[in-house]
């Protein structure tokens, strides 16, 4: 079993504390790798380094291409490792390793090619002064300083690197965390950060519990820009330690969801039902942007539930190593046994429970987490299931009649993060997408997400966007510089000189 340090000024060191843990696949129970656990005077040395480093302009001030060439050299590496850290991603979260081929992987790559491409084209704008052509007025973008990033569980290495890449794209210098539950690749990030050859204090990579590590991280004074992928719980908490900060901190939050899906009667029926189920399924249903709530219209309504059940019932857990296994575990079985509670509790409430509702058995399964796709009908909105985030394979469904109807359902939310829907009327398709309240829409297609295009909530889902050109400008910060170039002349002369 390997043992990873911290990784701070370029260089692996134990934690101040002496304290390790261990990282467990969530599938078989296996120890997979051990960790130093940082402490409050690691956490601070990681942030000194890295404005030390910031302030150096070996990082900040190097020229666009010089950075974008080191950030591509990286995406190269982590190409070369392409099965080492497949596999690390696969066991470390407990997904099937088809979905880590397929999606995890692909966008952790190209985030770093992605971003340093398009910082190459970071400008400045001339803003003209009328009638006052002796005033220069320009603007220009600049790096924060330090970004903290706090990374989640669900996507550990993919996650991390839509914010990091970006964050070191525009210039700034990080320390980042990933995390408890799942650090193994983010600990490698190190090495390839190490043989890529950022210059030392530009990346730091901290591991240890987000009460101590990540509140740490949130309130220091030298921490200027905070980016978060967790819960609405854990974005408030680090709201409020920035607002009560010395320095009030920028916060980047992709919070939780509660994604509504609307199926409408002109649909593709038999690819509706497949891709419903598929908007719920990814990664065991733990995405923020699943569609987890189901609203179909009445003409539909029997049929529908009978074939999806069939199809959820269809998708059935394995080896996660399997390239054909598309089912996978929850992340451990304390949250496999909150999302039970919550289906039980909904049950009892009146909800109809029409499949799953209960944990996979057998000697397969015994030392995991795997929960069976489950669904629940007759939903009411005031339901705990209906309106808070459940983070597994469930599925709960309401019945409408009219698309307005729909809509008022899918907006009866905190939370604003995704949104879908299922139509084949282009006018349908217009309508909905213009008045559902969510950072992203998902026309006929599962819950997905480009590298290239903006991706955030609303609401309770978040605060600002990741992704895209709009992810790149949230962590460079904007500066208007207004030069009056004739000051002191006198008004003949500026006649005469401008």
């Amino acid at each position: 079993m390997k043992h990873y340090d911290l990784f701070i000024d370029n260089k692996w060191v134990k934690s101040s504390i002496g304290e390790t843990f261990t990282s467990t696949c969530p599938a078989t129970g296996e120890v997979l790798a051990s960790f130093e656990e940082a402490g409050l005077d690691d956490v601070d040395k990681a942030c000194q380094v890295a404005r030390r480093t910031f302030n150096s302009g070996v990082w900040s001030r190097m020229e666009n291409n010089e950075r974008a060439k080191i950030m591509l050299k990286a995406a190269d590496i982590m190409q070369r490792r392409w099965d080492e850290l497949c596999r690390m991603e696969a066991q470390d979260t407990g997904k099937p390793i088809h979905e880590v081929e397929t999606g995890d992987m692909p966008y952790s790559i190209y985030a770093f090619r992605y971003f340093a491409n398009i910082a190459r084209e970071i400008n400045g704008e001339l803003i003209p002064v009328a009638n006052e052509p002796y005033m220069h007025d320009y603007m220009t973008y600049e790096p924060y300083g330090v970004v903290a990033i706090i990374s989640p569980y669900n996507f550990p290495l993919h996650l991390l690197t839509r914010s990091l890449a970006p964050a070191l794209a525009a210039g700034n210098t990080t320390v980042c965390k990933a995390s408890s539950m799942t650090p193994w690749t983010t600990a490698v990030l190190g090495e390839i950060i190490e043989e890529a050859g950022f210059p030392a204090g530009v990346v730091n990579i901290i591991s240890g519990k987000g009460s101590t590590v990540g509140e740490a991280l949130a309130s220091h004074r030298e921490v200027d820009v905070v980016a978060l992928t967790g819960s609405e719980q854990v974005g408030r908490r680090l709201l409020e330690l920035s607002a009560r900060s010395e320095i009030i901190k920028k916060n980047v939050l992709e919070l939780g969801g509660k994604g509504p899906v609307i199926v409408e009667p002109d649909c593709r029926y038999e690819d509706t039902v497949v891709g419903v189920a598929d908007g719920l399924l990814l990664n065991g249903g733990q995405v923020c942007c699943a569609q987890t709530r189901l609203l179909l219209h009445e003409s539909l309504y029997d049929r529908f539930i009978a074939d999806l059940c069939k199809e959820l019932q269809k998708r059935k857990p394995g080896d996660i190593l399997d390239p054909e296994t598309r089912l996978g575990s929850m992340i451990n079985r304390a949250q496999m046994e909150k999302v039970h509670k919550t289906v039980m509790d909904a049950v009892a409430d009146g909800a109809t429970l029409v499949c799953g509702g209960e944990p996979f058995s057998g000697p397969l399964f015994d030392k995991g987490s795997f929960y069976k796709p489950t669904l629940l009908c007759d939903v009411r909105e005031d339901m705990k299931c209906y309106r808070e985030e459940i983070f597994g394979p469930v599925l709960v469904v309401m019945k409408y009649t009219s698309l307005n109807e729909a809509i008022d359902y899918a907006n009866a939310s905190k939370f604003g993060l995704g949104a879908g829907i299922f139509s084949e009327s282009h006018k349908t398709i217009h309508y909905a997408a213009q008045r559902l309240n969510a950072g992203s829409i998902f026309v006929n297609m599962p819950n997905t997400a480009r590298m290239n295009a903006p991706f955030g909530g609303n609401r309770n889902s978040g605060i600002g966007r990741e992704y895209g050109k709009t992810g790149l400008h949230e962590y460079l910060r904007t500066k208007n510089t207004i030069w009056n170039m004739a000051f002191g002349y006198p008004q003949e002369q500026r006649d005469i000189y401008f």
